[in-house]
């Protein structure tokens, strides 16, 4: 029975991730256990063993006259998140050109080349398959280490900024800048062009935020 539980705690943990990144709990939204145990079709156990999980890690939050609720970052904590997203996704792009293999090489490459046909709905989703190909190719476990927690915040910042007008394709021209800096080894261009690849992220971030209702 334990090991049935945790697997159905597993779930609930799962779902409710993939429930972020597709928009069906957003920022600062309330967390009813018994509402989100109907939502899941599961019994309340496993469901409170899951929030407990996403609460350690900043996903759940617990706040003052409301009570567990989706946490919602403020503007400090947005550009805390960049800055720090902008330097490992730097270094992540800095050592994929000295050890990247040609398999990770022709990965990258071909990511890039599809970005071009990848459906609206799907461009997130392929977003972060390039980001992901990115890290790995990098060889260094402890830079995915640091890098989790950031893929974790980043969901609860709410719709992509690659659904600003322009940014879906500026951010294909971006990778390729990445990417070609990777393929030539030139480790220093790499690095220069991830981080101006997250600092127009952060800008198109600024963007949405200023363009929404108070």
């Amino acid at each position: 029975m334990p090991r049935i539980a945790g697997s159905l705690a597993d779930q609930a943990y799962d779902r409710f991730r993939e429930g972020l990144r597709s928009g069906a709990f957003r920022p600062g939204q309330r967390v009813v256990e018994v509402e989100l145990a109907d939502w899941l079709g599961m019994s309340r156990t496993p469901v409170r063993e899951a929030i407990r999980r996403l609460q350690a890690e900043g996903l759940i939050a617990h706040r003052p006259a409301r009570g567990l609720c989706v946490a919602q970052y403020d503007h400090a904590e947005v550009d805390e998140l960049y800055g720090m997203r902008e330097a490992l996704e730097a270094t992540a792009a800095r050592l994929a050109a000295r050890h990247a293999g040609r398999p990770d090489i022709m990965l990258l490459q071909r990511l890039v080349e599809e970005e071009a046909r990848i459906p609206p709905e799907a461009v997130a989703e392929h977003n972060r398959r390039f980001h992901r190909a990115l890290h790995q190719a990098a060889h260094n476990r402890y830079l995915l280490r640091a890098l989790a927690p950031i893929s974790d915040a980043l969901l609860l910042l709410g719709p992509t900024t690659l659904e600003e007008p322009g940014r879906a394709a500026a951010a294909r021209e971006e990778h390729g800048r990445i990417v070609a800096a990777v393929a030539a080894r030139d480790a220093a261009a790499a690095e220069a062009a991830a981080r101006a690849h997250i600092a127009a992220a952060h800008e198109a971030r600024l963007a949405m935020a200023a363009a929404e209702p108070a």
